[in-house]
């Protein structure tokens, strides 16, 4: 599975998303999200672990 992190213009991560409709969504609601970086497997398994990647968005 992969996830991937979202950055705003000053290099601050804003979201974590696991698929890009996720980040479309996202978009569409005026996240300012600049950068996309896919997630390594070590950091994604954090993700599965905790919860949904949209836990973390909490307007979302």
């Amino acid at each position: 599975m992969t996830y991937y992190s979202c950055f705003d213009q000053e290099g601050n991560i804003i979201a974590r998303c696991q698929t890009k409709e996720d980040i479309n969504v996202l978009k569409k609601m005026g996240r300012p999200i600049v950068e996309i970086k896919e997630m390594k497997n070590e950091e994604s398994v954090v993700c599965s672990l905790t919860g949904s990647p949209s836990d973390y968005n909490e307007d979302y």
